[in-house]
C-alpha cells in the first residue's frame, strides 16, 4: 500500500499546469492533498474524478482561494470525517483567533480503512511574526495530536501532509540563520517531538535518520530548489506497530507544479 502526500499550494493551478496526473503516476493506493485553495464546485472534473479513485474535499468555509485538503483512495473507506471532532476543539477551546475559526479552514481529512486510518493534515502557518504562534503551539498541535492519538487506540494510524515545521537542524539548509523564525520555532519543533513521544514514527526519518538534503518546500526566489536551499515541512507519519510493515519512503522533487513536492512512504498491507 503506497500513500503519497503533496501540498498543492492550489489545485486548480497545478492542474492548469498540467501537473496534478504526476502524482497519480507515482501509482499511489491514497493520495493526500493540502492547500487545494479551492472548493469542489470550482474544480475541474478531471480533478474531481479521477479514474479508479474515491474523492473526498474539505474546503474552508471561512474564505475562498484559502487552505482545505482532499483525500483520494482507490478502495472506498469505511468512513470520512472532516475536521477535528467537536469534543476535541471544545476541550482546547479551539475559538476564532484574528484569522478566524481554525477548524472551519478544512484543514483535516480522517478516513477509515478496514486495518488503518488515514489523515491528512494542514498544519496553521505560524506567520512571518508568529502572530499565530500561540493558537498553533497552545491549540492546534495538542488538539491534533489528541485527535490521532484517540484513533491510534482503535487501530494503526497514518497521517500526513503540510506540518509547516523543520524538526530538526537536519530538515533545513540554513537552521542557524532561521532559529526562531516561522517553521523553526522551539514551540513548533516541541510540536514533532510530543508526536514521536506518543508512538508515531517519522517514516524517513525512520529510514534515513542522518541523511541531509531531503526537502519538501523551496522557496520561489533566487532559484533555491535548483540549489535544494530548502526546508523539510511535509511529513508522513505512522503508528510504531506499522514499523516492521513500511517498505520505503521517499520525497520526489521531480514533481513540479507548487512550492511543496511530493512524499511518500509504502507498507507491505
Amino acid at each position: 500500500m503506497k500513500i503519497v502526500s503533496w501540498n498543492v499550494n492550489g489545485l486548480r493551478a497545478v492542474h492548469k499546469k498540467e501537473k496534478f496526473k504526476e502524482v497519480f503516476a507515482l501509482k499511489p493506493d491514497i493520495v493526500c492533498l493540502q492547500e487545494i485553495k479551492a472548493s469542489e464546485d470550482q474544480l475541474p472534473e478531471e480533478v474531481k474524478n479521477v479514474d479508479g479513485f474515491y474523492a473526498y474535499f474539505n474546503s474552508s468555509q471561512t474564505k475562498k482561494g484559502y487552505a482545505g485538503t482532499a483525500l483520494y483512495a482507490k478502495q472506498k473507506p469505511l468512513n470520512v470525517s472532516y475536521n477535528l471532532p467537536e469534543h476535541i476543539t471544545t476541550k482546547h477551546n479551539m475559538d476564532e483567533d484574528a484569522y478566524g475559526e481554525v477548524n472551519r479552514e478544512g484543514r483535516v481529512i480522517t478516513a477509515e480503512f478496514d486495518t488503518f486510518f488515514v489523515v491528512t493534515v494542514y498544519t496553521p502557518n505560524a506567520k512571518d511574526d508568529l502572530s499565530r504562534l500561540p493558537l498553533r503551539h497552545n491549540v492546534w498541535d495538542p488538539a491534533f495530536l489528541e485527535h490521532c492519538v484517540e484513533l491510534q487506540a482503535r487501530k494503526p494510524v497514518i497521517f500526513c501532509g503540510d506540518l509547516n515545521v523543520a524538526h530538526t537542524p537536519l530538515d533545513l539548509a540554513r537552521p542557524k540563520e532561521n532559529e526562531g523564525n516561522k517553521g523553526y520555532t522551539k514551540e513548533e519543533r516541541e510540536g514533532v517531538d510530543n508526536i514521536l513521544s506518543e508512538g508515531f514514527t517519522d517514516t524517513l526519518r525512520h529510514l534515513y535518520p542522518e541523511k541531509e538534503g531531503l526537502y519538501t518546500w523551496w522557496s520561489f526566489w533566487g532559484t533555491a530548489r535548483e540549489r535544494n536551499v530548502g526546508w523539510r515541512l511535509d511529513y508522513i507519519f505512522s503508528s510504531e506497530t506499522l514499523d516492521e510493515v513500511l517498505l520505503s519512503a521517499d520525497i520526489h522533487p521531480d514533481i513540479y507544479g507548487s512550492d511543496h513536492c511530493p512524499v511518500s512512504a509504502q507498507y507491505d498491507f
